[in-house]
């Protein structure tokens, strides 16, 4: 090249450079709830006797999904799947959760959310409930014994020792929380690998609202303050990195409303319904305090801010309580926590992304909890091998433009025993004759063998999926369960080579029922 061109070839790179400016990546925060029911959100349900005003903003100036879905009803495989964006039930885990003592579900060179934004120039943030499972350190020559159900399970842990396997070597640069739910001991902080204190007590609280399990209980442990302690770690975390750089991801994953239900003493009463609607009313209140801490750091216009819930409402929350006052945790949508049914795993869903998304917005398309790994890969420009996020589809075009669309055509529910169901456009194949949980008609209760093998619903004319159409459409029943077998047979919902589940698809016992 000679030397006379040099000149316009720097004005020509130096001209480009200025009329596409490199975009900025956006912070992400994921706030997930624990047990909250899709009714308990006024953005959600108009009849709502619980006051959130700050979520209702949250969704006011951003956009909600009405047609959002946990990956289980139950907690901890909803968490594998946000996680690692494949479907809990391809994991060792078929059914049930796990407890506080329990091992690291997601083995190490599991590709999780944290891999792929830190790859991609995020710090990366976890504070809350993991749920997931790590290897606790142990008294010399000794194992854990037990499922962790018992306070004589933790005899055996050496809370001196390091923990292994935890949310540090999935990705996460820092990590604090504890292992289980609130009630599951034991009751101890985990920071990026060691505990914050040596537990010295142990309680137990067997209260109508506030019950726990027996266990060892560090002296910076105390129940009431576990919430407020993680959103106020939280704030503490996005103050600290707006300041640099890289952009943040924070995985904001509460132990709340779950039980134990304990409203602190300034927001007891303040419902005029009972303690868990009190305890909603403090969650909304922090997660505006949130907020404000985003909005005072200047980043506001260009970070994320998602709001949902691992699944429906639990029992626990005294569901006759509540609707004797007029207010329905499930909205319209039956059953709860557990289930098989909407209630179990129809959840809120808000997203806020002033720079990206027009306030007032509302989707009616279907997503997955599992939907967030691909969602966020597409926001950074990075392409998940064919052995990551196999269950999980962005929605980042919905976020961007109301004619957006998704890629995904189904879902796969999945119930705490395991049951198993497919939603496809209107229609609901379920694969059991109950509830697949903890409401009527139960797994193994009476008389539910003279019930139907499957249940069909047509959620547009039926949500409350009181009319089972399993007679009159055997045909469409037929294409929906081929679809759900050939999903778990393929190890993956998604385009793309086959996958393997783990153990193998013979390794639950539900599947084989539906072959």
């Amino acid at each position: 090249m000679k030397l006379y061109f040099l000149p316009f070839l720097f004005l020509a790179i130096y001209s480009c450079k200025e009329a596409e400016p490199a975009s900025t990546p956006p912070n992400i925060i994921y706030i997930l709830a624990d047990d909250l029911g899709i009714g308990d959100i006024g953005a959600f349900n108009d009849s709502s006797k619980i006051k959130t005003p700050h979520l209702d903003q949250l969704a006011n100036e951003g956009m909600k999904f009405t047609d959002a879905h946990t990956s289980s009803s139950v907690c901890t495989p909803t968490r594998y799947g946000i996680i690692t964006g494949r479907y809990n039930w391809r994991s060792t885990l078929k059914n049930g959760v796990l407890t506080g003592i329990s091992e690291a579900l997601i083995p190490d060179d599991r590709t999780t959310i944290a891999d792929v934004l830190g790859d991609n120039g995020y710090h990366t943030g976890f504070i809350g409930k993991w749920h997931l499972g790590w290897n606790w350190g142990t008294i010399q020559d000794s194992i854990i014994r037990g499922e962790g159900w018992d306070a004589k399970d933790t005899d055996n842990i050496d809370f001196t020792k390091e923990v292994t396997h935890t949310p540090n070597d999935l990705g996460f640069d820092y990590a604090y929380g504890h292992s289980g739910s609130l009630d599951m001991a034991p009751y101890v902080y985990i920071e990026n690998g060691k505990a914050t204190a040596i537990p010295d007590s142990v309680t137990v609280n067997t209260g109508k609202y506030s019950w726990w399990r027996k266990g060892p209980t560090s002296p910076d442990f105390e129940h009431e303050q576990v919430t407020p302690n993680f959103f106020n770690r939280g704030i503490k975390y996005i103050s600290e990195n707006a300041k640099n750089e890289k952009p943040y991801f924070l995985y904001l994953a509460l132990p709340s409303p779950h039980t134990p239900i304990l409203p602190t003493e300034e927001w007891q009463d303040k419902s005029g319904l009972n303690p868990y609607a009190d305890f909603m009313m403090m969650i909304d209140d922090y997660v505006g305090k949130l907020v404000a801490e985003v909005n005072a750091s200047g980043e506001g216009d260009n970070t994320i801010i998602i709001f949902t819930s691992d699944n429906g409402f639990s029992p626990a929350a005294k569901k006759k309580e509540l609707e004797d006052k007029g207010h329905f945790p499930s909205y319209i949508y039956r059953g709860h926590k557990a289930d098989i049914f909407e209630g179990g795993h129809r959840v809120p869903f808000i997203v806020k992304w002033p720079k990206e998304i027009k306030a007032g917005r509302s989707s009616d398309q279907i997503i997955c909890t599992t939907d967030f790994i691909a969602t966020c890969a597409d926001i950074v420009g990075t392409t998940l091998n064919a052995n990551e996020g196999e269950d999980s589809y962005s929605f980042l075009p919905i976020l961007k433009s109301a004619e957006g669309k998704t890629a995904r055509e189904s879902i796969i529910h999945h119930s705490i025993n395991g049951s198993f169901a497919l939603r496809k456009e209107e229609w609901k194949l379920i694969l059991c004759p109950g509830s697949g949980g903890w409401s009527n008609p139960r797994p193994n209760s009476k008389g539910i063998d003279t019930l139907p093998s499957y249940q069909l619903y047509n959620l547009a004319e039926n949500p409350e999926e009181t009319k089972n159409l399993i007679t009159e459409y055997p045909q469409i029943a037929l294409d929906l369960k081929k679809e759900l077998v050939e999903i778990i047979d393929n190890g993956r919902s998604t385009a793309g080579p086959k996958q393997e589940n783990d153990l193998g698809p013979k390794a639950w016992s539900q599947l084989e029922k539906i072959r």
